[in-house]
């Protein structure tokens, strides 16, 4: 299982990368297995303000649609829209080209949820 050390994670499986005041979201390896062949994400969020926690949008699979949610508050300013013809980037490169959001994050946000790449495994076996 591919847990990159640089980045911080969820326990709903989002992972994320801050640079600066900027953050890229996306889903985590573990989430994309679970999942299955990913054919279709939705985001809707497109310049909203948003508390960490709340859902940013959705990712459908072949068998089941599973929510997204923020893993810290802010407001969505980019969506990948290479995803809307290649959904299947979250399966391919998850960490790389499959990322779904870029967020400007709200001042004073909290990072005090975010998990290391340590204790993200720890929480998935």
């Amino acid at each position: 299982m591919n847990t990159p050390s640089e980045l911080k994670y969820t326990k709903d499986h989002e992972w994320i990368k801050i640079e600066g005041n900027v953050a890229t979201i996306g889903i985590t390896d573990f989430a994309q297995g679970e999942l299955g062949d990913i054919v279709y994400v939705d985001v809707d969020t497109l310049d909203d303000d948003l508390e960490g926690g709340a859902v940013f949008g959705s990712v459908e699979a072949v068998k089941t649609v599973s929510d997204l949610f923020l893993p810290i508050a802010g407001k969505v300013i980019e969506f990948n829209s290479e995803l809307e013809a290649q959904p299947e980037l979250l399966n391919t490169d998850p960490y790389g080209n499959g990322w779904i959001i870029k967020l400007e994050l709200a001042e004073g946000a909290d990072h005090s949820e975010l998990l290391t790449a340590e204790e993200y495994q720890a929480i998935i076996g």
